[in-house]
């Protein structure tokens, strides 16, 4: 027997050259380790499969929509309740804190008197009563003008506007001191009625909602 037979082959085979014999036995355990990769890789399949489907299932934008939340948070407001605010946040003046100068502008005479007459009724201060500035006389022809300086622009005139609300206004930057001119025009008729004229007062010196930044977030 050759020193190159392979041991219990019975000197049958013969190792020549580069060729060796083929071993059953290798053939299987490759067969075996194919198959144990090939299984391996089918549950990761299967695996990854399942788990897009519990995604989908289960809402798998919760990252998205947490992301929409938190900006929505992060630039919300809510309403609080603020005084009625005016050019720089001050609360409305009540009639009784507004002084009010009643002229007439037109041909009919009486007015100036009857209108100041009413507005007292109404809570406010009367000041002048008579006919009108030559600036004015016989040219206004709507129902009146109400005229006040600068400051009085979103304070005072607006809550005088509510006892005459088609009356124009206008502001003099040279005017001194506080008080209101009424000046009645040719279309005037008569005052708001007091009713729509409380209304609006009310509604102007209530307090409404001012946003305000939320810090629930």
């Amino acid at each position: 027997m050759s020193m190159l037979t392979p041991p219990g082959m019975g000197g049958k085979y013969k190792i020549t050259g580069d060729k060796y014999p083929r071993m059953r036995q290798r053939r299987r355990r490759g067969r075996l380790v194919a198959a144990v990769v090939a299984s391996v890789a089918a549950l990761a399949i299967i695996a990854w499969g399942t788990l897009q489907l519990i995604d989908v299932f289960t809402g798998g934008g919760k990252k998205a929509s947490a992301a929409g939340t938190k900006a929505d948070c992060g630039s919300g407001v809510s309403p609080s309740a603020g005084p009625s605010a005016g050019a720089k946040g001050a609360a409305a003046p009540k009639p009784g804190q507004i002084t009010v100068n009643v002229y007439n502008a037109t041909t009919r005479s009486g007015l100036a008197k009857s209108t100041a007459d009413e507005l007292k009724k109404r809570g406010f201060k009367i000041g002048d009563v008579g006919n009108a500035a030559k600036a004015f006389d016989k040219k206004v022809k709507g129902t009146g003008v109400l005229l006040g300086p600068a400051s009085s622009l979103n304070s005072s005139l607006p809550v005088l506007a509510t006892q005459l609300s088609t009356a124009e206004r206008r502001t003099d930057a040279a005017r001194k001191g506080a008080d209101l001119d009424l000046i009645i025009g040719d279309g005037f008729k008569t005052l708001t009625t007091k009713p729509a004229s409380d209304k609006a007062l009310a509604a102007l010196v209530a307090p409404k909602p001012t946003p305000t930044s939320k810090k629930s977030c």
